[in-house]
């Protein structure tokens, strides 16, 4: 990291030296405190302190190393470079001004001074404006204004290409203090962009899946409180897409589109529109909670399976992109930068003059060289299987549209239509109809053999690669082609281990007779996966994925129908089973549960009241194998002796009173008709009930029965 001078972070001012402050630098960077109300109105705490140490003291290369080692939440989050993937997508180019609204510690920013002209930030507080500041003190295109918006906002030009507000638009209310806030905060907004300019908004979904599926609210950290309506009051308020074209319209605007970023806005892998929503199966990446423990009421990947097929997804999407403004012509994205630095690109769907089509984009230098391969694996693949019926989607390397968006060239494909194999193939494993899934893998497994002498091999030709529209199957994607001859079975191995690998319903398929008609022993499957391993270490350049960084941070997903059953559990464990006698033996509808019994974890005290038609009681301490200590047994105030005349076990004694038991069903008999009883009478049980593992209890059995 290039030296950069050390100022004071000017936290507490007067309101002179407020006013009179000129702007400083850290770097190239300009603060300006001229509405700085002399101390932060808002801080995570200590946190900032350390993140601001890490932006001072560390280059951007080495955050994802120390984003590992701090397995920290906001860590994470301040410093993750794929939080600019919510806006690295959008058109901005170099003769465009920016307004950012909310910039905080920077991570979009960053994103924003690379692409724009001009990068104007607002962000109330000074410390995570000083962050901003030395995160990206060498981009010469920011200037950072520190203070209220409502106070900044009158003295900011009004000609600015792009508004972006990522994760800033619910604060309306904090801002503007009307009866309409967030209408009125937008109307500001409005009057500061250009014509033919754009306002970005990315905000959570009040309605989003996730917060059904038992994700806490976002910024309260509570249950369900924005599905019901922030009872509890807040800062911040999100909506539903119907809630935020109300006030679109309220303002005058009628010219907007929805783009649906997933699995949130905060770390978008995928984002969808309504020109390209997602398809079934597509959805499967769901679990985060990298901030706060959840529950895990359902499984949402069968849940947005539903959503998608009902075309309700642009209700239940986790969090919306609304692009108010002129439409842009891309209507699908996807970010594949989790990975190496060398093999980091964008995936766009676009519609162009000529039609639609995929672009595969380098999101740096070296993934240039990455993305330039492509099109000679096109050739060689094409050479390989020509004439074999299988199609391989042509690739053509192409400039830059403009200089000015600051692009590096791209791979162009025509969009193929029709249905993915993989897709086929769960639709007959959903039917059961193996014979179907059979003879579409034999397919797949006589079109990928074609040519198996030469020596060029897509390494990634799993099923999701493949589309088939009628007779055609097309190769999509040929990304991880490799110069070397492998053979067909394992190259069918691999699609078929990630297929599974990816969905537990298809654990059904019997993979053994897979590998049986792929001529595949257990050990060279297993030199397969291991092969597997080291292929997705080169890829991921030995980072961690952010499930691996979320298992790391340590948050919890806990399961309600496993706790209620621990919950049921303990409950059956607290009661005992009381069965009466009327003369005609113990009968399973003349018994009833005694719950609340327990004095403590081992002890309990009951006392039984029966009438003088009673013969016989009988108690079942336990579910389980146990050992049970009488410590007293007493009818109407009189002791019962413990004797077999009186008291029966399907247990052994260890010593009087003391009994062991190897059943699941361990009961206790007493034959109240065998002692004096009156009209009313009570039977007094005080024991002490401690499990054993069922062996054990049978050991113990064993021993008495040979000692005795």
């Amino acid at each position: 990291m290039s030296e950069v001078k050390e100022r004071p972070v000017p936290i507490h001012l007067s309101e002179d030296e407020v006013l009179n402050r000129l702007p400083e630098r850290i770097g190239d960077v300009i603060l300006n405190y001229r509405y700085y109300p002399g101390k932060d109105l808002y801080s995570d705490g200590t946190i900032e302190d350390e993140i601001l140490a890490i932006v001072k003291d560390a280059s951007k290369v080495e955050y994802p190393a120390i984003i590992e080692r701090k397995k920290s939440w906001p860590v994470l989050y301040h410093l993750s470079p794929l939080r600019g993937n919510i806006v690295d997508w959008l058109p901005i180019g170099r003769k465009d001004k920016v307004l950012e609204i909310g910039s905080g510690c920077g991570a979009i920013t960053e994103k924003l001074a690379e692409k724009a002209g001009t990068v104007t930030c607002v962000d109330l507080s000074a410390k995570r404006s000083h962050i901003n500041a030395y995160r990206n003190h060498d981009k010469d295109n920011i200037e950072i204004h520190v203070g209220n918006f409502s106070d900044i906002e009158p003295s900011l030009p009004k000609d600015y290409d792009y508004i972006c507000m990522i994760g800033a638009f619910e604060y309306g209310q904090s801002y503007i203090h009307t009866d309409t806030p967030y209408e009125d905060f937008f109307k500001i907004i409005k009057k500061h962009i250009k014509d033919k300019g754009r306002i970005i908004i990315a905000i959570e979904n009040k309605l989003g899946l996730k917060y059904w599926a038992g994700c806490k609210e976002d910024h309260l950290g509570t249950w369900f409180s924005g599905l019901e309506g922030y009872p509890e009051g807040g800062s911040a308020r999100t909506f539903t897409r119907k809630g935020l074209e109300k006030i679109f319209l309220s303002c005058g605007v009628t010219e907007y589109s929805f783009y649906y970023p997933y699995p949130d806005y905060k770390f978008p892998t995928m984002i969808f529109s309504d020109k390209r929503l997602p398809n079934q199966g597509e959805l499967t990446d769901n679990m985060r909670n990298f901030d706060r423990d959840r529950l895990m009421l359902f499984n949402e990947k069968y849940v947005f399976d539903g959503i998608v097929e009902d075309g309700l997804f642009d209700i239940f999407s986790n969090s919306f992109l609304a692009v108010i403004g002129e439409k842009l012509d891309t209507s699908y994205v996807k970010y594949s930068n989790d990975r190496a630095v060398q093999y980091a690109l964008r995936t766009e769907i676009t519609d162009t003059k000529e039609g639609r089509v995929v672009r595969k984009i380098p999101l740096n230098e070296r993934a240039w060289e990455h993305i330039k391969e492509m099109k000679r694996f096109y050739n060689l693949l094409e050479e390989r299987y020509r004439g074999s019926g299988l199609c391989i989607n042509p690739c053509v390397l192409k400039a830059a549209a403009s200089s000015e968006t600051g692009e590096r060239g791209y791979a162009e494909f025509p969009y193929e239509k029709g249905t993915s194999l993989e897709t086929l193939l769960d639709q007959c494993l959903e039917k059961d109809d193996m014979d179907g899934f059979y003879r579409l893998f034999d397919r797949y497994y006589e079109l990928i053999a074609y040519g198996e002498d030469k020596e060029i091999t897509d390494y990634d030709m799993i099923f999701g690669n493949i589309l088939a529209d009628g007779d055609k199957w097309t190769v999509i994607d040929y990304e991880w082609t490799i110069e070397e001859r492998v053979p067909a079975a394992e190259i069918a191995f691999r699609a078929l281990y990630c297929y599974v690998l990816a969905e537990e319903k298809r654990n059904k398929l019997d993979l053994g007779l897979l590998m049986g008609r792929l001529g595949i022993s257990e050990q060279t499957a297993g030199e397969y996966r291991m092969k597997e391993k080291r292929f997705q270490k080169q890829v991921t350049g030995k980072r961690k994925s952010m499930g691996e960084l979320r298992d790391d941070i340590g948050n919890c997903c806990v399961s309600p129908m496993m706790l209620m059953e621990l919950h049921k559990k303990e409950i059956l464990n607290q009661r005992i089973q009381l069965y009466y006698d009327r003369g005609e033996g113990f009968k399973e509808e003349d018994s009833h549960y005694i719950p609340d019994i327990y004095l403590d974890d081992y002890k309990i005290a009951v006392e039984i009241p029966f009438d003088g038609n009673i013969r016989a009681l009988r108690i079942d301490p336990a579910d389980r194998s146990c050992m049970v200590k009488m410590m007293e047994l007493s009818l109407n105030g009189s002791p019962v002796p413990l004797h077999k005349r009186y008291v029966e076990t399907n247990g052994k004694a260890v010593k009087t009173g003391c009994y062991v038991f190897d059943t699941q069903d361990p009961n206790i008999t007493v034959w109240v008709s065998a002692l004096p009883m009156t009209g009313e009478n009570i039977l007094s049980v005080k024991m002490e009930i401690t499990p054993v593992p069922s062996d054990m209890a049978l050991d113990v059995m064993g021993a008495i029965k040979k000692f005795f």
